[in-house]
């Protein structure tokens, strides 16, 4: 993005000035700030799904269902939020999802989302397709640095990568099973969303309406993918890489894929895109040390489960043999402890803290943890519990979720059809 083609940004007029923002109180709120000051093509990649979007909404709306046992009258002194993930300490039970273009939603929106992480206490995961590259986040990041990967047809790009996420002191690799092929994402081609974005007239008319952005984004370097740019063969300039990225997703990714990129990692593997108690089955038994259940926020398949929905048949399945992890739909701190309850060990927020981010940059990834973390205390506490790690279906009063045996052996594709997943509170 040149300073030919960015609109000038205006200071905001000496009225707006007068009047404060309202304060932040919920994820909503710092929703409501990123719509305002983030770029229409930019703000929807963030918040949108997938075809009619319903697995899009679902995510957040399951929550809802599942209603929690208010205890009275007990010892709520001295509560701790600190655990483990994959085993390492966290100071509470989330961690930042991998995000796509996440600094498209603030400048340096990967390393100012790692600075919150690590002052936090809790893991950042950099996505493959992020715009500020692994080095850059590596120099900001803390302990908690993992990075997330794409598999590609290129695969001694992928190798190198993997290198890369080494050297740069990542903990654990994330390994995304469900983008093989891409699920159609409406507002994205409708946006014609590009990095930067194309200096059309419409685009500019709604630049000229996001100063803060602009002149973030003016004083950057970092706009385009910096994990792909430079270091993917034949690519070297924005041009070549749309070509790259459109043929790259490899379709042919399966479980011998796995294995091959578990011995050249070394370290802690975590796979990310577990739906379904069939695939659960088999990232157990692929020597990964966590799976998370997720349907890439809605992202993909429309019409599948929520990942609330399928996460309890998952963990009564295999939580015993791998650690489950969970991702997809959480807005609150009492998403969070419903997501412990109902069988995972730790969780990831995605848009929450992208809303934070494009809301108010560093400050706001750090609003929006603050937010997540008080609800998740308070709610535990008004649970009857002072430690997160004894979160179980105990507090579960209500579930529409339960699990069902699994047939002995696979029925006919005719007879599969989906069934209602776990209710934890009978377990």
């Amino acid at each position: 993005m040149s300073t030919t083609t960015m609109p000038s940004a205006r200071p905001p007029s000496r009225l707006a000035r007068l009047i404060p923002e309202p304060p932040v109180t919920c994820i909503e709120d710092l929703r409501r700030l990123a719509e305002r000051r983030v770029p229409r093509m930019f703000y929807d990649y963030a918040d949108s799904g997938s075809y009619t979007e319903g697995t899009y909404r679902a995510n957040s709306q399951d929550f809802a269902q599942i209603k929690l046992r208010q205890r009275v009258a007990v010892n709520m002194e001295g509560r701790s939020l600190a655990s483990t993930m994959v085993g390492q300490p966290v100071a509470m039970p989330v961690a930042l999802a991998p995000t796509g273009l996440t600094g498209m939603q603030h400048a340096d929106g990967e390393i100012l989302a790692a600075r919150a992480a690590r002052r936090a206490g809790v893991p950042f995961t950099l996505s493959t397709m992020s715009i500020c590259s692994i080095e850059d986040v590596a120099a900001e990041a803390g302990p908690g640095f993992w990075f997330q990967l794409y598999v590609m047809r290129d695969r001694d790009f992928i190798g190198r990568l993997i290198d890369r996420a080494e050297r740069a002191g990542c903990s654990a690799l994330v390994l995304t099973l469900d983008l093989q092929i891409l699920g159609q994402r409406h507002k994205d081609i409708k946006n014609g969303l590009s990095t930067p974005p194309k200096p059309t007239i419409r685009n500019l008319v709604n630049l000229a309406t996001k100063p803060r952005w602009c002149l973030a984004m003016l004083g950057t370097e970092r706009r385009t993918f910096g994990n792909i740019v430079g270091h993917a063969k034949g690519v070297t300039d924005l041009s070549s890489l749309s070509a790259w990225t459109a043929e790259q997703f490899d379709p042919s990714l399966d479980w011998d894929d796995v294995r091959r990129i578990r011995d050249r990692w070394g370290g802690k593997l975590i796979l990310k895109g577990i739906l379904d108690v069939e695939d659960a089955e088999r990232a157990a038994e692929s020597g990964a040390d966590a799976l998370i259940v997720s349907n890439h926020g809605g992202r993909q398949l429309d019409g599948a489960l929520s990942s609330i929905a399928a996460l309890p048949e998952i963990a009564a399945a295999v939580g015993d043999r791998i650690e489950i992890l969970f991702d997809g739909g959480i807005r609150s701190g009492q998403d969070v402890i419903k997501a412990l309850a109902l069988g995972a060990k730790g969780t990831f927020i995605g848009r929450a803290f992208l809303y934070g981010l494009g809301a108010n940059g560093e400050a706001g990834v750090t609003q929006c943890l603050d937010i997540i973390r008080k609800e998740l205390d308070t709610t535990m506490a008004m649970c009857g519990l002072r430690d997160v790690r004894e979160v179980d279906g105990r507090i579960v009063a209500r579930s529409p979720y339960r699990a069902e045996p699994r047939p002995a052996a696979p029925r006919p594709a005719a007879e599969l059809r989906a069934v209602p997943m776990a209710e934890a509170a009978r377990r």
